[in-house]
């Protein structure tokens, strides 16, 4: 019988890509991103989720000053509200000041450097940290990869850099019948040397620990208000607080974790489903029932004393799709092809100490450029189509190649000109 909830909230939106031109590219001028589309999307999405939901969020802190709630904002996502939305960086800072709001830490442009480049990845998270202690006065000690991509040796990596705790999908798989209502602990080993010296020089945190625990997404309960919450074939429709409720005090275990894209309430699910009046009822339900909401520091406070079981996820995985691995990202050719040709001009990119272009490359990371190039389901109109703002998987990848093939160019012509001057 689960007598906590451990409520968090991913938001992130990506800088999409214009269509650029042939003529276009080796400029030297050229815009990479469709700031009138981004500037669109996110005033949309801050209409329909973000504002409203944070302004009953702080109702709900109001009236029951124990409702806790945790939140990793991207840094991109961050960069966009000083562009479009002064408005919601704000109310997200009235959120803070309530002391009921938890910031964890994540790649800074919401990428899968931990799969390409250990030192990008260890920058990123750095300048993650710093950005949120600047803007929220909180330093975050638990960490969650981006879209939940995790192993044995990231979770080692985040505890080397001095996180206490990290979050992870509960993989059946791994699970085996277990519950991912606990916490958990990653398998004790020796990194290579080569990695702890990349890691212990981009140290964020200064604490240290043996051990760094791991928090489960239940991906069965959060998928019951992500993405079958208004589903009207769903046995579970219509889906009210109190019934909820009772689904997770059923639940096995110390603590459910509901881990979910913030966009949830209002852009994925429509306010004409009901979703912020389930969301208004959900702490009065609990409480009703004997449960405290918490956040992942709580957890693993909790916890700290107690033995964990181990998690052991030798593999990569995430929570994406029915797979739970990185197919999402890298399951097709050009998917690998657009990783693989990113990252390589890593090297050329940050010794140019050109602060733009190094800007650009770093936005071209993000995971979403890659989720939109995937195919495996696209014939069916899943979900990848239902995100991507381009017509085709194809479409987006020759948006980013053209962007990339413009990047290439300038680095060559920037080379080019300090070795004749």
């Amino acid at each position: 019988m689960s007598h906590h909830v451990c409520l968090y909230f991913q938001v992130h939106q990506p800088y999409r890509l214009r269509d650029l031109r042939i003529t276009e590219i080796g400029s030297q001028e050229t815009a990479y991103f469709d700031d009138e589309k981004n500037r669109a999307i996110f005033r949309k999405v801050a209409e329909k989720c973000y504002l409203p939901t944070n302004a009953l969020l702080l109702e709900l802190m109001e009236r029951h000053p124990d409702f806790r709630v945790a939140f990793s904002l991207s840094g991109v996502f961050l960069e966009q509200c000083a562009l479009y939305g002064e408005d919601v960086l704000n109310s997200f800072r009235a959120l803070a000041a309530t002391g009921n709001i938890e910031f964890l830490a994540e790649t800074y442009y919401h990428s899968l450097s931990c799969l390409a480049s250990l030192p990008e990845f260890c920058e990123q998270v750095t300048q993650h940290v710093e950005t949120v202690e600047a803007l929220f006065g909180q330093t975050p000690t638990v960490f969650r990869n981006t879209e939940l991509v995790y192993s044995n040796e990231l979770a080692q990596i985040a505890r080397l850099m001095g996180f206490q705790g990290i979050l992870a999908e509960g993989a059946d798989h791994i699970l085996q019948g277990r519950t991912p209502n606990i916490p958990y602990r990653p398998p004790r080993f020796r990194l290579p040397a080569s990695i702890e010296r990349t890691v212990r020089g981009h140290r964020p945190l200064d604490l240290r620990a043996r051990d760094i625990v791991v928090l489960l997404k239940n991906y069965k309960l959060s998928d019951d208000i992500a993405f079958r919450f208004s589903d009207h074939t769903w046995s579970g429709y219509p889906l009210h607080a109190d019934r909820f409720a009772d689904w997770i005090k059923e639940s096995p275990g110390d603590c459910v974790n509901l881990f979910m894209d913030y966009e949830t309430f209002g852009e994925h699910q429509w306010a004409d489903t009901g979703i912020f009046e389930f969301l208004r009822h959900l702490p009065q339900a609990w409480q009703n029932r004997g449960m405290t909401t918490v956040t992942p520091s709580d957890v693993i406070c909790a916890w700290k004393r107690k033995p964990l079981e181990i998690y052991d996820a030798h593999t990569y995985i995430s929570w994406a799709d029915l797979e739970r691995d990185l197919s999402a990202w890298l399951g097709n050719r050009i998917q690998d092809a657009a990783l693989r040709a990113v990252y390589a001009l890593e090297s050329l990119v940050k010794e140019s100490q050109d602060p733009g272009l190094l800007e650009n490359w770093r936005r071209l990371l993000s995971s979403d450029h890659l989720y939109y190039m995937c195919t495996k389901y696209w014939s069916d109109g899943d979900v990848h189509k239902y995100f991507s703002p381009y017509d085709s998987p194809y479409e987006a990848y020759r948006r980013f190649s053209d962007a990339l093939c413009d990047l290439r160019h300038r680095l060559t012509t920037s080379y080019k000109l300090q070795a004749t001057s």
